[in-house]
């Protein structure tokens, strides 16, 4: 049987389509042939305008009364001339029509300079993504670059801030060393003195390699919008966490992207350690930390390096002691351990009694220790027990007590934290310019950034538990008895800081041995000793 022919609307619908399409595309040339001097024009407005409002935002405030007034001036007088307002329009159409003669040029690629750049770059992967066994490789000498390079994009100064890389299958991707050789390179035939995130797709064996911008260091200490068991440890880049808090800086309001680290009895990371170099923000972060513990709860510090840097939290509100001698240290460390097993047996007590736990075990309690290997040092040298030895029992049961442990060091005397102080500390924070060795020491893993050499005070990179490495910029938060301190940062801390308490004298009573309860030691003695029940 001869096949049917198809209906005639089928069989000619292609045709009628093309001479449609044809019709609509001569129409759309000779509209704009037509419309060419009226777009010009437009065109020329738009850019005197677009010149005309950048000129009034350049004009000082002081002078834009006088400059309405003469602008007033003149329209008045080309007003009343004969054929004036013929005359300024005409005028004002040439010049909006010479203006507008030249259309925009869109870029569709990268220039010579840029194309250079792109090649330089191809040439020196060659040794690490070839093989001499690939018949045809992805990379070779002389090869084409556009098939291994896409989505490059480029700044002012030529340099790369967004480029994609195919590489071929058989590349170790999975290595740490071999991603890290490529960083590397790229890192140094791209610019260096930024910061570049690297995003491996191991499945496509794609790496998009693009440079962040600066975090904003314009925040300052302030009251965050928290829930009670969270504590902002800094701001970090919009695409690395889902939670944002309301914040007031330099620049106005806004809505930041915090770090938020938890605590209490379901927190998996109840205790924090610290890492930076000298003048890299770790005191900074633990003033703020203080700051914002102080609303719901009580602070025992110890200042290993004694120079006063938490001199404006002594005798406040919730300040239990700020100590800085190792006598004093050890006798606020031995409190704190036992405060820890007193709390922990009341609030047994109290489950077993089936009522709730006392206020006194669930109000919260912070232990900030800045520089423990100097106190420990000082220790060693007077034969008595380091103070890092006597935070095992808050280490470890500090969770269930509403304990928490914060510890600040710096990387050159690292060595000396406690293997239990490392154990303990889940939540890591590395401040300050290091090498990617060091970052991985103190968190664990490395980051997916390259680290620049200069960086301001509370810039660095933190890791709660097992989760991953978050850029960080610990909020502004000096010494406000520093002479260096500007006044709107100095004012800000002031503001956060508690009353102070009148002075009392501690009166230590010893308990009799008979006591079924473990009573806490002395308290520092900026502190009342409260009585018990």
């Amino acid at each position: 049987m001869a096949p049917r022919p198809l209906p005639r609307i089928l069989s000619s619908g292609s045709a009628q389509l093309a001479r449609s399409r044809e019709i609509a595309r001569s129409a759309a040339d000779s509209a704009t042939d037509v419309l060419h001097p009226l777009i010009t024009v437009s065109r020329g407005l738009r850019k005197l305008a677009a010149t005309a409002r950048a000129k009034w935002a350049a004009t000082p405030k002081e002078r834009r009364g006088p400059t309405l007034f003469l602008v007033a001036a003149c329209v008045l007088v080309v007003a009343l001339m004969p054929y004036g307002p013929l005359l300024a329009l005409v005028a004002l159409m040439g010049a909006a029509a010479w203006k507008g003669r030249e259309k925009p040029v869109v870029k569709t690629g990268p220039d010579e300079a840029e194309t250079a750049r792109l090649k330089g770059l191809y040439e020196a992967l060659v040794p690490y993504f070839s093989v001499p066994e690939d018949p045809a490789p992805l990379f070779a000498h002389g090869g084409d670059w556009s098939a291994a390079f896409g989505d490059h994009a480029f700044d002012e100064d030529g340099r790369l801030t967004r480029l994609r890389i195919s590489y071929p299958p058989y590349f170790t991707d999975g290595e740490a060393a071999s991603r890290a050789r490529i960083e590397q390179l790229l890192h140094a035939k791209s610019g260096r003195g930024r910061e570049y995130l690297f995003d491996w797709d191991e499945e496509g064996n794609r790496l998009v390699m693009h440079v962040l911008p600066a975090l904003p260091t314009t925040i300052s200490a302030q009251r965050f919008v928290t829930a009670p068991g969270e504590t902002v440890l800094g701001f970090t880049d919009a695409d690395a966490v889902q939670r944002t808090v309301p914040v007031v800086s330099a620049d106005g309001s806004e809505d930041a992207p915090a770090v938020v680290w938890r605590t209490g009895p379901r927190s998996t990371e109840p205790h924090l350690l610290a890492v930076g170099q000298p003048g890299s923000g770790t005191t900074s972060l633990l003033r703020s930390l203080a700051l914002q513990a102080l609303e719901h709860g009580d602070v025992l510090i110890v200042e290993g390096a004694g120079t006063g840097e938490y001199a404006c939290l002594v005798g406040r509100d919730g300040v239990l002691g700020v100590e800085s001698e190792l006598s004093g240290a050890l006798e606020s460390l031995e409190w704190a351990a036992h405060e820890t097993e007193r709390r922990l047996i009341s609030a047994n007590r109290a489950r077993q009694a089936g009522q709730p736990a006392p206020a006194d075990t669930r109000r919260p309690l912070w232990i900030l220790l800045d520089r423990p290997g100097v106190l420990g040092h000082l220790a060693a040298a007077q034969g008595r027990p380091d103070p890092q030895e006597l935070l095992q029992v808050p280490l470890r049961h500090g969770r269930a007590a509403q304990v928490t442990v914060v510890v600040a060091e710096q990387f050159d005397t690292a060595d000396a934290l406690h293997e239990r102080v490392r154990a303990h500390t889940r939540a890591r924070v590395a401040l300050g310019p290091a090498s990617p060795e060091q970052i991985a020491a103190v968190l664990g893993t490395a980051p997916h950034t390259t680290p620049t050499p200069q960086v301001p005070p509370g810039r660095g990179y933190a890791r709660l538990g097992a989760g991953p490495v978050l850029r960080l910029q610990v909020p502004a938060t000096p010494d406000p008895y520093d002479d260096a301190t500007g006044d709107a940062d100095r004012q800000a801390v002031l503001d956060l800081l508690p009353e102070r308490r009148a002075a009392a004298t501690v009166a230590l009573e010893k308990v009799p041995e008979a006591a079924a309860e473990p009573t806490p030691g002395p308290l520092p003695r900026h502190a009342p000793v409260p009585a018990e029940g």
